[in-house]
């Protein structure tokens, strides 16, 4: 048996993962991290961007996007709460552009109440 963590993701919607992983690559605030089991101790926000696990004997890792949120790592187990994630291969490109275009349509309108400044970001 291949020695794994336990790795668990949630949002404030669901459990979106819970498995055993070889290792998990997490956009950290200072930087991409790679943790593997016996990982040390470790508490670090998260910014948007792609969860990476490779689970053992499977070929291809499971991504998951995240918005952002924490991470933490203990003896055994890694959780990540993030503030919304979404499984790589739940997300629906045309979904995605149209959200996109609807975002920046806004921006240029500027008629709403939206926060400009993060909308940009």
């Amino acid at each position: 048996m291949a020695n794994t963590v336990h790795i668990d993701v949630v949002s404030a919607e669901a459990s979106i993962f819970s498995g055993e992983a070889e290792f998990v690559v997490a956009p950290a605030s200072g930087g991409e991290v790679g943790l593997y089991p016996n990982h040390a101790p470790l508490v670090t926000t998260i910014k948007p961007g792609a969860l990476r696990i490779k689970q053992a004997n499977e070929a291809q890792e499971t991504l998951i996007f995240i918005s952002g949120g924490l991470l933490e790592v203990q003896p055994g187990i890694i959780t990540v709460l993030a503030d919304t994630a979404v499984r790589g291969h739940d997300l629906d490109e045309a979904k995605a552009i149209a959200a996109k275009e609807a975002a920046e349509e806004a921006l240029k309108n500027r008629t709403s109440d939206i926060d400009y400044a993060s909308a940009q970001a």
